[in-house]
């Protein structure tokens, strides 16, 4: 794992790769390397986490043999061994200077071609590729958007790198916040692809790549190698084989995706949550090592977010080499002001606390680690894929006036006295997050279009135009065109959005930021592109059956972990944001929401933000999303503003 960055145009000045790359430390902590081609104004920056071939002979930036190709990579490409056999049998015998997987994939982009080496690759990865004698620069990012990639022009310069740190570095950087991109994050809680927190800067989609021409002034329209949309539709109208024959697909599946996966020459690991995901990732491994995998789960005090006594016992039952931290809400708040130069532009998934902790844990003993994301989109496991889903089936027939009614009726509910009440009930009859969950249940009712209604379940803020002086909202979901695609249920549309959207955008930027922060690389066997494919060409009632989700994944799991260690509710990875806003975390929150600093800063309009705050400080509401999301945003504008 490693960082990039680089520059094309403008005034020649090599110091700009290096400042953009010491920004990338902590994703290669172990070497750096630059390339320059003063002619054409360009510099390449690299900095570098060794994992495969730690000699010299992996370091980049990497020069083709012939001279023509220079090449900046972070991630890491599987199946690179049996890459570099198929282009010895179809180019003849190759002189390899090492065994790294970045001189296999610049090998194949030589020979191959960019279009078509990328179609060939299993993996994870963000790259760079510079012809010399053509003077074109490719930027490409992999299938699912594990990792990430920035691009954008400051001044006369055209600036790509993995974090957005790299390109602020840069001495013609002149940055300015995209409010429309800002209101973009308050509905969600991260700045959605292509947007970015900047004006004109962008993220490279996932399955793209961009050709960059005339000294960086010319970009042409990202380019689709692997398209999920079309992937989608066809596998919604395949006729499958019966489950024995899928559970030991999948099963040979995801066994090779792991083994693949477990090639390092450094020390490795997994994080264990104790989920099904995460379990089976665990388990996959433990089958194929012949010593004890190294776990690591975080735990909480608190019963109602503690997943690490079930992490525990499936660590028992597979024998693995177990490591857990349990954690205060003083440990937690401590990586809080942290978080903004983790992820460089606001992000407000609460569960960045815990990941970045456990990424912290897990580093004191690997540098590698493996992650069970990616198991909720492609098998139905989310909320809204069951609870969600049954209230859109519910109550889309019911008239609108009717639906009216009943959502203010909700909204108007007394939360405080129903969490006293459902606190007598029995714990299967009580509802998490109950004061959350009711006002969104109230606004659910509201839609009767299924795009809407979607959007009303992933959005923090409602109508985030309203929290903004000075912001027009982008359609985001209802305009982009690879986001209608015709599938056969409103289940199937949910998973393939969060595909497209919340996984790359939240979840893998999540994971990535946290363990880059420590120099831990991390990697996500479930989002091997076969995997992938396997999953969209499941039905849903292989998915979704007798009332759960993630039915095939289950059945997988089960044969390494009994069923009574893993079968109870799913409670997620996050940490009482909603309390600790009225208690320890108060003061901090209140400064940043004070109404005058919010009227100088001229971003909010400070009345409903002081409202919302005034009513979750009074427990009249639970208002913990959109003020997070508020807090990130004043926390990450403290920083850049210095």
């Amino acid at each position: 794992m490693c960082g990039i960055a680089g520059f094309w145009g403008g005034s020649y000045l090599p110091i700009n790769a290096e400042l953009m790359a010491d920004r990338l430390v902590s994703r290669g902590p172990d070497d750096s390397g630059y390339w320059f081609d003063e002619l054409n104004s360009l510099g390449l920056a690299h900095r570098r986490l060794s994992i495969l071939d730690l000699s010299p002979a992996g370091a980049q930036p990497m020069v083709s043999p012939c001279g023509n190709f220079v090449l900046v990579f972070n991630g890491e490409i599987y199946n690179h061994l049996e890459l570099r056999k198929e282009l010895e049998s179809a180019f003849g015998r190759f002189i390899w200077r090492g065994h790294s997987d970045t001189e296999t994939l610049l090998a194949g982009l030589r020979y191959w071609g960019v279009a078509v080496c990328l179609t060939k690759l299993v993996g994870m990865f963000a790259f760079a590729l510079w012809n010399v004698s053509e003077k074109v620069l490719i930027l490409a990012r992999d299938r699912m958007g594990e990792k990430p990639l920035y691009y954008g022009r400051a001044g006369e310069t055209f600036l790509f790198g993995s974090e957005l740190k790299a390109l602020t570095a840069h001495t013609n950087w002149d940055g300015v916040v995209d409010q429309d991109a800002l209101a973009l994050y308050l509905r969600f809680g991260y700045v959605p692809s292509p947007y970015s927190i900047y004006r004109g800067v962008f993220k490279l989609p996932p399955a793209h790549f961009l050709t960059v021409t005339n000294f960086g002034c010319d970009l042409e329209q990202p380019e689709c190698y692997w398209d999920l949309s079309r992937l989608a539709k066809e596998g919604a109208s395949q006729v499958f084989k019966p489950p024995e024959a899928l559970i030991a697909e999948l099963d040979e599946l995801l066994l090779d995706a792991v083994n693949l996966q477990m090639a390092a020459d450094v020390p490795l690991g997994v994080f264990l949550s104790g989920g099904y995901d995460s379990s089976t990732i665990a388990s996959l491994m433990q089958a194929q090592s012949v010593q004890p995998v190294k776990t690591f789960s975080i735990g909480f005090d608190d019963l109602g977010f503690n997943e690490a006594i079930y992490a525990k016992r499936v660590a028992q039952h597979l024998g693995t080499d177990h490591s857990e931290l349990y954690i205060t809400a003083n440990d937690a708040m401590s990586v809080i002001p942290k978080l903004p130069t983790i992820y460089d532009e606001p992000f407000a998934d609460v569960s960045q606390i815990p990941t970045f902790i456990v990424s912290q844990l897990a580093r004191t003993k690997v540098t590698v680690s493996l992650s069970g994301d990616g198991g909720d989109e492609l098998f139905c496991g989310y909320n809204r894929y069951v609870s969600g889903y049954g209230i859109w089936k519910k109550f889309q027939w019911l008239p609108l006036p009717a639906r009216k009614l009943l959502s203010s009726l909700i909204a108007r509910a007394p939360t405080h006295i129903l969490n006293a009440v459902q606190s007598h009930l029995p714990l299967s009859l009580q509802i998490p997050s109950l004061e959350e969950k009711l006002p969104k249940l109230a606004n659910t009712l509201l839609h009767q279009d299924g795009l809407s209604y979607y959007r009303e379940l992933v959005s923090h803020a409602r109508d985030p135009a309203l929290l903004l002086l000075a912001a027009t909202e982008p359609n985001y979901l209802i305009d982009r065109g690879d986001l209608r695609v015709k599938l056969p249920g409103m289940r199937e549309k949910m998973m393939f959005l969060d595909m497209k959207t919340y996984l790359p955008d939240d979840i893998l930027t999540k994971i990535d930021r946290a363990s880059m922060a420590v120099s831990l690389e991390t990697r996500v066997p479930l989002l091997d592109h076969r995997v992938v494919e396997f999953a969209l060409r499941l039905p849903t009632e292989y998915k979704y059956r007798n009332g759960q989700g993630k039915w095939l994944l289950r059945q997988v799991l089960y044969k390494y972990v009994p069923r009574e260690i893993m079968d109870r509710p799913k409670m997620g990875f996050s940490v009482p944001i909603a309390n600790w806003l009225r208690g320890p975390l108060r003061d901090w929150a209140e400064a940043l929401l004070d109404e005058a600093r919010l009227q100088r800063e001229g971003f909010f309009n400070p009345k409903p933000i002081r409202n919302m705050w005034t009513e979750h400080l009074n427990n009249k509401r639970n208002w913990q999303c959109p003020l997070w999301d508020i807090l990130m945003f004043q926390s990450w504008l403290e920083e850049w503003r210095g």
